[in-house]
């Protein structure tokens, strides 16, 4: 068995340029696809609405006050809270881009506005993490400021449901 050095390199560079123009292909495609990236956002607004329902329920007297429950979804609420969004909000994922996306253009002509109004989410989180042990009436007072960032971004940032 004899070795071809000169066969070899360019057997290497072959393979090499195989694996870039695969990952470059593979790149573009799920550039373009995003669907993932909306299943995300789709599903961090969906544990909000259900961790503050949860939550809600309580503080309104419509469902059992259990402490541990009410820690357990204000934990949620304020881990979500404290998610970057850098990585699900790509251009082109709007609703213009995507069916059922509410997401309006001006999230993308104004992200870091965008993240200002995420970002009032986190403390107001936190205190209702703070507060979500200590009985329904502290839950009600505390929630307000939670929907009230949700709120001032939706208002800005999501057009309204058909």
């Amino acid at each position: 068995m004899t070795f071809d050095m000169k066969g070899m390199c360019t057997m290497k560079k072959t393979l090499i340029t195989i694996a870039l123009t695969a990952t470059f292909c593979a790149g573009t495609v799920l550039a373009q696809d995003h669907s993932a990236v909306f299943k995300a956002r789709q599903g961090q607004m969906r544990l909000l609405a259900l961790n503050l329902g949860i939550l809600g329920g309580m503080a309104k007297g419509e469902m059992e006050y259990d402490a541990e429950l009410a820690q357990a979804a204000a934990g949620n609420v304020a881990t979500v809270a404290r998610l970057s969004q850098a990585t699900i909000w790509p251009e082109g994922t709007g609703m213009d881009a995507i069916k059922d996306s509410t997401a309006k253009a001006n999230i993308w002509t104004d992200f870091a506005g965008f993240q200002d109004k995420w970002n009032a989410l986190a403390p107001a989180a936190e205190k209702l993490q703070a507060a979500a042990g200590q009985g329904p009436a502290e839950i009600g007072a505390a929630i307000g400021a939670v929907g009230g960032a949700c709120k001032g971004c939706h208002d800005t940032y999501r057009a309204p449901k058909e």
